[in-house]
């Protein structure tokens, strides 16, 4: 269990000394007012500590025009029991992802979001074991999406949207172990520069949310095999070729569905959930035709 600002929780003195040095290498950001030795940490804005504990499980920095610190400080890796950590809205926030992140063995959610921060999206990342969602989304991050990131069992979101990702996507980021147990998993990257095809092996993974849109993705959509379970679909502003496979409409679970602003041709499929979906999801294809478009040409 979690409290926020509990005045009965002491602080431990390595958890107190870790955010002091951080708070030093943010350069006192306006959000760290409360931090202060009269009172203890886990009374300190923006920090969550387990009441069984007392130790310091949740950081979350956010919303600050003002912050010029520069890289993330290497002393958040000494909150050893973290669990979770957010870095939102923060533009002064530069650099690259530090490698000291990957010593946090207990992090469960990672969000570094809206930062100026560049460089690649690191391999070391895949040391943090515990991991559930990662959410780098709103950077100037480059480069390829590691295969590593596959070797996080517990990964069920991934968050990458808005950066300067080029390559194509692995074909093992959800690994198997994720796919026995059955658990929904989300992938977010549009707005980027990636390219290539859906890797096959997520046929076989329990999607419920992609969006690839605004990608430079040029593959055959034909015959794609589609998960059951998928409730958002959004693979518009790209290159994709082929037809919109009949499956789709047999997808109960799906919401929000698009494709428009690519290259498909042929017949929209009908019936099922396909009534769900107007105009906009289609437009500015090549040759798309049927409802809820214009009826396909008839042939002679």
């Amino acid at each position: 269990m979690v409290v926020h600002g509990s005045s009965s929780q002491q602080c431990h003195e390595e958890d107190e000394a870790a955010l002091l040095a951080l708070n030093a290498g943010l350069g006192s950001p306006y959000h760290f007012e409360s931090w202060s030795t009269d009172t203890w940490c886990c009374d300190w804005y923006d920090v969550d500590c387990d009441n069984v504990t007392g130790r310091v499980v949740g950081l979350s920095v956010f919303q600050d025009s003002n912050l010029t610190a520069g890289a993330i400080p290497d002393a958040v890796a000494n909150l050893t029991h973290l669990r979770s950590l957010t870095l939102h809205h923060l533009p002064g926030l530069t650099g690259a992802i530090p490698e000291s992140l990957s010593l946090l063995a207990n992090l469960s959610v990672l969000t570094i979001s809206y930062t100026g921060m560049s460089g690649p999206v690191p391999s070391f990342l895949s040391q943090l074991t515990s991991l559930t969602l990662l959410d780098l989304s709103y950077n100037s991050f480059t480069g390829a999406i590691p295969a590593s990131l596959a070797d996080l069992p517990n990964l069920t979101g991934i968050n990458l949207s808005r950066n300067r990702l080029t390559g194509t996507i692995p074909p093992l980021l959800f690994n198997e172990q994720q796919q026995q147990q059955g658990r929904s998993v989300n992938l977010w990257l549009s707005h980027n520069e990636l390219s290539g095809s859906i890797p096959a092996e997520f046929a076989s993974v329990n999607f419920a949310y992609v969006d690839l849109s605004r990608n430079k993705f040029a593959f055959r959509l034909t015959g794609a095999e589609l998960p059951e379970q998928l409730s958002f679909l959004d693979l518009s502003h790209n290159g994709i070729r082929g037809r919109i496979p009949e499956q789709l409409a047999n997808l109960t679970n799906l919401q929000s569905f698009n494709v428009s602003y690519n290259k498909l041709c042929g017949q929209v499929p009908s019936g099922g959930v396909m009534s769900r979906f107007d105009a906009y999801s289609f437009q500015h294809n090549k040759c798309l035709c049927g409802a809820p478009l214009q009826a396909c040409p008839k042939m002679s």
